[in-house]
């Protein structure tokens, strides 16, 4: 054994590293996967991506890039058309007139929220989040030596918090709210009243509103909206293309940032990103032409037409639905009825059932037991193939 193997075996990682859990929905791709190279065919509801391929406008942009020589790096916080683009965006759609030079460009959303954690989190200082929520979110704080306050929520609040549960929660150490809007896993929203609310209550104790809007684009029983049609100081949006716009794998997003943190981004950008991928924004110009929201818009409703397709089917085998999604493109359902552990549950699906789902743990500690999620992102006739196995499987069970 050489000396370097010797060093590299008993060489310890760093202490912050064993709060770092892993995404226990991975393993179960990764199973899937290895299942699928077998033999094995696979119903796919456990990963939140798309079904939808990226629009070939947007492709193709993308393609004339690379063969046009555009490969060299952008302004650290992005193009500046693309800025533009995005700003016009909340203008045409939204109503919001918003300063280009607050729009910080980032590889992915988890770009975002990283360069947001390290502009507004001192160690020890605390964020608070929803239990269950979306899990990198607390890792992302733990990162800078924060902490993550996860505070537990239920169908009485459509698990998001609100001024009272935050107001219940906050101290001394306490720096930001994080939310999400439709969220990750239970597809809920947030009201602009309750975000009203929440900023004046933040901007009175000197703290801050992060709100993820990733999933904006995809509201199903009512128009989607932004944190932004609140004009405040104490306000941080977080948004990507991967979800509405179906460009998972070009790793894209933006931050919305108040005036007076535009030149800590840039520097933070500079420093540990650079820039975000030239190709993956040149190709995002296309992504706000009109033909291609029409396009994008249609998705969504057939996301609604597949939600609408699985509640009923899943409440006739006994998963409980306590508040409908109005957004996303999942379902977090109580499992309580048909198993007491929602983990093994879940592992047991995939081998004798060939359907793969998600864990509640996966989200948080919160009841995690009782809960599973379905991703609706394939089509409804594989949903349907899905509810086929899922019944035999509850049968075979039952019979034993």
């Amino acid at each position: 054994m050489s000396k370097q193997t010797k060093y590299m075996e008993n060489d310890l990682l760093a202490a912050r590293m064993a709060d770092i859990a892993p995404f226990h929905v991975m393993k179960i791709l990764a199973r899937a996967r290895k299942l699928e190279a077998e033999g094995k065919n696979i119903v796919h509801m456990e990963v939140g991506e798309p079904d939808f391929s990226t629009p070939d406008v947007i492709t193709q942009a993308g393609i004339d890039a690379l063969r046009n020589g555009k490969t060299r790096y952008t302004p650290a916080t992005g193009l500046p058309i693309l800025k533009e683009k995005i700003a016009e965006h909340y203008q045409q759609r939204f109503g919001v007139n918003l300063n280009p030079e607050r729009v910080i460009v980032t590889p992915g959303s988890s770009g975002a929220l990283q360069l947001l954690m390290s502009l507004l989190i001192n160690p020890g200082e605390q964020v608070l989040m929803t239990d269950p929520g979306y899990p990198c979110n607390r890792h992302f704080v733990r990162l800078v030596e924060g902490e993550a306050l996860s505070i537990p929520v239920n169908q009485d609040s459509a698990y998001q918090l609100n001024l009272e549960l935050v107001k219940s929660h906050w101290n001394q150490q306490s720096r930001a709210v994080l939310l999400a809007s439709p969220a990750n896993p239970t597809g809920t929203t947030l009201p602009s009243e309750e975000v009203q609310r929440l900023t004046a209550f933040l901007a009175e104790n000197n703290g801050y509103l992060i709100m993820d809007e990733i999933y904006q684009g995809i509201c199903f029983d009512q128009q989607a909206c932004t944190a932004l049609q609140n004009d405040v100081d104490n306000l941080f949006v977080v948004n990507s293309f991967s979800k509405y716009f179906a460009m998972t794998g070009w790793r894209l997003g933006w931050l919305v940032v108040p005036e007076a943190f535009i030149d800590a981004a840039d520097r933070y950008a500079q420093n540990v990103f650079l820039a975000a991928q030239t190709m993956a924004q040149i190709a995002a110009l296309k992504a706000f032409d009109p033909e291609i929201l029409d396009e994008l818009d249609q998705r969504t409703a057939e996301f609604k037409k597949r939600r609408d397709f699985l509640i009923p089917e899943l409440q006739k085998l006994g998963f409980q639905l306590h508040h409908k999604p109005e957004g996303a493109f999942y379902l977090y359902v109580d499992c309580s009825a048909v198993t007491d552990d929602s983990f093994q549950f879940c592992i047991d699906l995939l081998e004798q059932a060939g359907v793969a789902i998600t864990p509640g743990v996966d989200f948080g500690h919160h009841n995690a037991e009782k809960y599973v999620r379905f991703a609706y992102t394939t089509d409804i006739e594989t949903l349907g193939e899905g509810i086929r196995r899922i019944a035999d499987f509850l049968a075979s069970r039952a019979s034993r």
